[in-house]
């Protein structure tokens, strides 16, 4: 008898790997349970009467073993700079689709490049698929689709609480300093180089541009050459974050690092009252060369259970069929209205929708 194939999730044993497994399980749905720390992954395999899979990144040939009857990789174990490649290399040497939870913009706009590989081996490759990038990318082609003559694209968010794997990813990447794309070039700048005021519910916040993963995604879901990412935080803050360009050189310091990476270590992430009460909300605006814009704002649940809710989404969808072979970023994989079905969240803006496609009021 063959076995059909399944997907798996690495990096269950991390934060966000561990809510995916036990909603996937609340579904209906029996993934493959998987990561490097056999401590943590089999027990709660045991716990939801799921398969597990011990393994690490670091031999190609044991990857590609491990993924022997998997369907589609959700890969959930960060940092992505280091752990994406060797997953990804293990997917098209297997025909297994792949998938991940990423916000870094070097992965996105790496797997951009990869796309001929990718429909060479018959599969379908989307990072991004969790709070990075969804609900900011769905903006982004909402908005582009509203005015096509865009030419300048800002985005911002306000999320909460972060986990331990995000505390590590960002702590590998201080003192790299902020980015943007002006004119189809990403472009080095510092943190906070530019401000946004933007409001919610009456309160204005500043938002700081931030190094941020539609830097990459947004630009190749809807061609707009100038992209840029905002953090909305207080005002004290944003004084905060426009001062830290004078440490990147003392962050970037080996000594420095790793102080950073212990102390990101000790992160817990939110706790269920905050993912269940937490709201999160993203904001856009599209300007072309007129100055004609468009503006829209998103709101939707606590940033863990939106990637909770998206990445199962974006699994399903993927297994169901129908997505082409090929690297995309998820508006382009699922469409632009792919966000707006997810439960809890509503777009609000400039346009309305009708059918899928925003028109201008």
């Amino acid at each position: 008898m063959t076995l059909q194939p399944r997907p798996m999730i690495y990096g269950a044993n991390g934060f966000t790997g561990r809510l995916i497994a036990r909603e996937a399980v609340r579904r209906g749905l029996t993934p493959i349970l998987a990561g490097r720390s056999r401590e943590a992954v089999e027990p709660l395999a045991r716990e939801l009467g799921l398969e597990a899979r011990v393994f690490g990144l670091d031999t190609p040939a044991e990857v590609a073993r491990k993924l022997e009857g998997v369907s589609l990789v959700l890969h959930g174990a960060g940092p992505f700079s280091r752990t994406h490649p060797p997953m990804l290399r293990g997917c098209l040497e297997t025909g297994t689709h792949y998938l991940d939870i990423t916000g870094e913009h070097a992965v996105l706009e790496g797997l951009h490049w990869r796309g001929p590989e990718a429909r060479r081996a018959g599969i379908v490759a989307v990072s991004g698929v969790g709070f990075d990038v969804v609900p900011t990318d769905g903006v982004a082609a909402h908005l582009a689709h509203a005015l096509p003559t865009a030419t300048r694209l800002r985005l911002a968010f306000r999320g909460g609480t972060v986990s331990r794997g995000t505390a590590i990813t960002m702590a590998e990447g201080a003192g790299e300093g902020g980015l943007s794309r002006q004119g189809g070039l990403l472009v080095r700048e510092p943190v906070a180089a530019r401000t946004w005021r933007v409001e919610h519910d009456g309160v204005t916040f500043m938002a700081v541009s931030i190094p941020w993963g539609d830097v990459a995604s947004a630009y190749y879901s809807t061609g707009i050459p100038t992209v840029e990412t905002y953090l909305a935080v207080p005002p004290a803050a944003a004084f905060v974050m426009r001062g830290s360009g004078l440490a990147a050189p003392l962050l970037r310091r080996p000594a420095v690092r790793r102080l950073l990476r212990e102390r990101a270590g000790r992160a817990k992430g939110p706790s269920e009252t905050e993912m269940r009460e937490g709201r999160t909300v993203v904001w856009g605006e599209v300007t072309d060369p007129a100055g004609r814009t468009r503006a829209a704002k998103l709101l939707g649940p606590e940033a863990y259970r939106f990637t909770v809710e998206a990445a199962l989404a974006s699994m399903v969808r993927v297994l169901a069929g129908g997505v082409p072979a090929g690297a995309w970023t998820p508006s382009q994989a699922f469409g632009r209205d792919f966000v707006t079905t997810l439960p809890g969240v509503a777009l609000l803006g400039g346009f309305e929708t009708d059918g899928g496609a925003p028109t201008p009021r």
